[in-house]
């Protein structure tokens, strides 16, 4: 990841035209994800993050942090919007498994994860296509490298994982500007366990799968939104090592609320639902809540 970091760093110190208070409406650039990618806290929208426009660039910094009953995620990263048209984010993820994981002999165990994340509008405008059925599309990947720590002899042998892999993702995203709604869909081709935290693949399945993501949002004042969000996730890891259905994965949810006072600060909360995380171990459902604050430049 070092070498993307100082790419990216340069870039920004040579841009040209900074965003400042033009560019685009408080929220079109989204917030930022868990991945780093703008859009939802659990999904990428299409839309490109930042306020920059066509001939500007623009930066975003965020920190996250997620805690559910028997879980802890930190998250944190930047990206870079050029032109409205491109952008290029990293991103560090850190799972505390807390004491879920004791019954393995793993209490404590931090699972961390590295993203690199390009992605590309290729058509449409959300805001100056508000009023016609067309929607922002643009095309992505996340390229993921897994740090499991003692976890990792177990998912990267018997349970058939590997340590790295990229995600691929179409989205589409339509604004209503009238009626202040937003809506998106994500198709994203994974091997991803726990959105890489556990590795990629498995014994259960090494391809790629397809998998929807869908967020909803309701604009209640210009710098003010709520909505929904769901995340589909695969299976891949085999059962029979840690017992019947211990990595089974659930799909992802989440109620949010964000709050935009100006386009330097976004905070976004939210109430998210991981489902059951290793279920044979920790079989409770995994909710709680989400906080996370992104900086523009």
């Amino acid at each position: 990841m070092r070498r993307p970091a100082v790419l990216l760093i340069a870039a920004l110190l040579g841009a040209p035209a900074l965003a400042q208070a033009q560019g685009k409406l408080l929220l079109t650039g989204g917030v930022s994800s868990i991945d780093g990618a703008a859009g939802g806290g659990l999904t990428p929208w299409a839309v490109i993050g930042s306020y920059a426009s066509a001939g500007e660039w623009g930066a975003t910094a965020f920190v996250t942090r997620a805690r559910t009953g028997h879980y802890g995620l930190l998250a944190y990263g930047v990206a870079a919007g050029i032109h409205d048209r491109l952008e290029v984010s990293l991103a560090r993820q850190d799972l505390d498994t807390r004491s879920s994981l004791a019954p393995l002999g793993l209490d404590g165990l931090h699972l961390k994860q590295d993203i690199l994340g390009v992605k590309l509008r290729v058509t449409g405008d959300a805001v100056l296509d508000s009023d016609r059925l067309m929607p922002q599309i643009a095309l992505g990947l996340e390229r993921k490298n897994t740090h499991a720590g003692a976890l990792g002899p177990t998912l990267f042998g018997p349970l058939g994982a590997r340590d790295s892999g990229t995600d691929f993702y179409a989205s589409a995203t339509k604004l209503l500007l009238a009626e202040g709604l937003l809506v998106n869909l994500t198709l994203r081709a994974t091997r991803a366990n726990q959105n890489g935290l556990l590795g990629f693949g498995g014994a259960q399945g090494r391809g790629y799968r397809l998998q929807p993501e869908v967020s909803l949002a309701k604009l209640l004042r210009k710098d003010l939104a709520i909505g929904v969000e769901f995340r589909a996730k695969p299976d891949n890891l085999n059962p029979s090592v840690l017992g019947a259905g211990a990595l089974k994965e659930d799909d992802w949810k989440d109620v949010f609320v964000a709050w935009t006072p100006n386009k330097q600060v976004s905070l976004t909360a939210a109430w998210v639902d991981l489902g059951r995380i290793a279920p044979a171990v920790q079989p409770r459902r995994q909710t709680g809540g989400y906080l996370s604050a992104q900086f523009a430049f």
